[in-house]
């Protein structure tokens, strides 16, 4: 049995920082005194423990100082406590030295430091992890600490940092031990613009709004928001509440956007008889911030509404107000798909998958509605990688014709789905986004065809039966083979190279699938170039077309002359349409 130990534990103050309360994500285990405001006259012991790792962290204010302790799981309870009390030791006759006279810790007085469960003393031979039990108090002197066991905590919270009014404000949020819909939201924005900085504190703010995501108007401008979230779980149990300000002001937002009439089509969910279905190419910023788009593909698009911060803001209020179910995004940005459409789209109810190309820095990204779907499977192929495995020895191609193809680093995604309401319902999504060099018709033949057999055989051998479609930018105009390819399922192509040698290809396939949208004039409208290179196929033999939300109007896309735009956030246009279940 260990000796009465020392403790002084001196608490966090009220303007103490919030984030001290909270977590890192990279912290395997966590407890952590909490001032007894939160819980009257008892204080709080919060465990973060992860059952699966073998640490636990304790974290304690002592005199003043934030401490962490790493310690074993399987570690006795008794030794855990003894390190608790030497450093509060410590600590405590730190704070009692001067220059005129100094004592040592020998000369500090020594309360009990023990753990009870259910008014019983924990046996200091008991392990950390069974030890720290949930409703156990910690008595530190005369000092109590209530104990809670893994609260839901919030493991990262963020707030973009660009806003627009008219534009929805997303937080970024990260959790554990609890779920995002079981949390609480409250909404603040300064009374006046520099409120906050002229430190008049809580009277700074006014409360606006109590959900997950703050649209600000037009009497917000020039105004801060605050934001105070409490992690929740779904037994009423609440965690530490967070809080953030905005780095900036709420700025103007750019009036009417190309996409705010096709959202007159799709003001609400769609039923379980049908599929919304959105297939969009969102221009990476790594290509939008180089000098030969800002220079030569879009010189007439305003630098500001390049900035993919901006950009951010129409693509999520657009996304959000197609209320899809199924939607297929290319030329998506890791960090952009991460934390920002991501954390933006969940609170619409949408979950995001995710596949980056080889050796880029963007991909494809595929999210699907969780209300109606859920996820069974996932077979994302690199398409040169399939090409040399699989249809190499089918496809009779010359060394240069086969390096050209294989240097590529195009990817399909494909993800099965199947309804909620209905599990005889398997949808098949496959997204991708094919090689763009003008002259390369029969890359993106070949490529369509390796797709094409892998969508096969994983239909065929893994999900028989289930409904294919196929969505993305293929890069190809409706004259094209590969269109061909698509809606007749056979195609016999020859393309001429340099010299005397040319590329014949007779490719087929069994699916029988259709252009959902048909053939609009385009879905790509830049300045030296406008066309349909964009498509939603859908298996006829499953789906039935219900209709397709009007593309923006030519007027509409040319009124900042091409896209980008401070009014569109692409070079392409998304192609909507709502599938009926047959």
């Amino acid at each position: 049995m260990f000796r009465n130990l020392a403790v002084n534990i001196r608490l966090l103050s009220k303007s103490a920082p919030a984030d001290l309360l909270g977590f890192s994500s990279s912290l395997r285990g966590t407890i952590t005194a909490v001032p007894s405001r939160f819980l009257g006259r008892m204080e709080r012991a919060v465990v973060r423990c992860v059952p699966s790792k073998s640490k636990l962290t304790i974290t304690f204010i002592l005199d003043g100082s934030h401490k962490q302790m790493l310690r074993d799981q399987s570690e006795q309870l008794g030794k855990a406590l003894a390190r608790i009390a030497n450093n509060a030791v410590k600590g405590h006759a730190k704070a009692k030295k001067s220059k005129k006279n100094k004592r040592d810790q020998s000369s500090v007085s020594e309360p009990v430091v023990r753990l009870y469960f259910k008014d019983d003393v924990v046996a200091e031979d008991a392990l950390n992890s069974a030890a720290w039990q949930d409703g156990a108090v910690l008595h530190v002197g005369d000092t109590k600490y209530k104990v809670e066991w893994n609260p839901p905590t919030f493991t990262d919270v963020e707030l973009p940092a660009s806003l627009l009014a008219g534009f929805p404000v997303c937080p970024k949020l990260e959790i554990e031990f609890g779920y995002l819909k079981d949390c609480t939201f409250q909404w603040f924005k300064e009374i006046r613009p520099n409120a906050e900085k002229e430190g008049e504190g809580e009277n700074s703010w006014v409360e606006v709004c109590h959900d997950r995501v703050f649209i600000p108007s037009n009497v917000d401008i020039g105004l801060k928001l605050k934001l105070k979230c409490t992690p929740g779980n779904n037994n009423h149990r609440y965690g530490v509440a967070r809080e953030l300000i905005t780095s900036g002001s709420v700025e103007a937002g750019p009036g009417t956007c190309t996409f705010d009439s096709r959202h007159l089509y799709t003001n609400r969910v769609t039923d379980e008889s049908t599929v919304r279905a959105v297939s969009y190419n969102i221009l990476a910023d790594i290509y939008a911030q180089t000098e030969l788009s800002k220079t030569v593909l879009y010189p007439y698009c305003a630098p500001y509404a390049l900035d993919i911060d901006y950009r951010q803001n129409l693509l999520k209020k657009e996304l959000a107000g197609y209320n899809a179910d199924v939607i297929c995004l290319q030329e998506v940005d890791k960090s952009v798909f991460t934390h920002s459409l991501s954390p933006a789209l969940d609170a619409f109810d949408l979950d995001g998958l995710y596949r980056i190309k080889d050796k880029q820095h963007e991909g494809l990204a595929t999210y699907f509605r969780r209300s109606k779907f859920t996820l069974l499977s996932q077979h994302d192929v690199t398409l040169s990688e399939a090409l040399l495995s699989d249809l190499l020895e089918k496809v009779s191609l010359s060394p240069a014709v086969r390096d050209k193809v294989v240097q590529r680093s195009t990817t399909l995604q494909v993800t099965f789905l199947q309804c909620v309401k209905d599990p005889s319902r398997k949808l098949c999504v496959a997204n991708t986004h094919l090689y763009w060099h003008p002259k390369g018709g029969y890359v993106r033949l070949i490529q369509m065809a390796v797709a094409l057999q892998h969508i096969e055989r994983v239909l065929s051998e893994l999900h028989p039966g289930a409904t294919l479609l196929l969505l993305g930018d293929m890069n190809s105009m409706p004259s094209s083979g590969l269109y061909e390819l698509l809606n007749r399922a056979l195609c016999r192509s020859c393309t001429p190279l340099s010299g005397a040698e040319e590329v014949c290809l007779a490719l087929s396939h069994s699916l029988t699938l259709s252009s959902a949208c048909g053939e609009p004039a385009y879905t790509n409208y830049v300045g030296g170039f406008h066309g349909c290179l964009d498509y939603v196929f859908m298996d006829t033999r499953a789906l039935a077309m219900e209709q397709v939300i009007p593309l923006p109007s030519h007027e509409e896309v040319t009124t900042h002359q091409a896209l980008p735009s401070v009014a569109h956030p692409s070079d392409h246009i998304a192609l909507v349409c709502d599938l009926r279940w047959k």
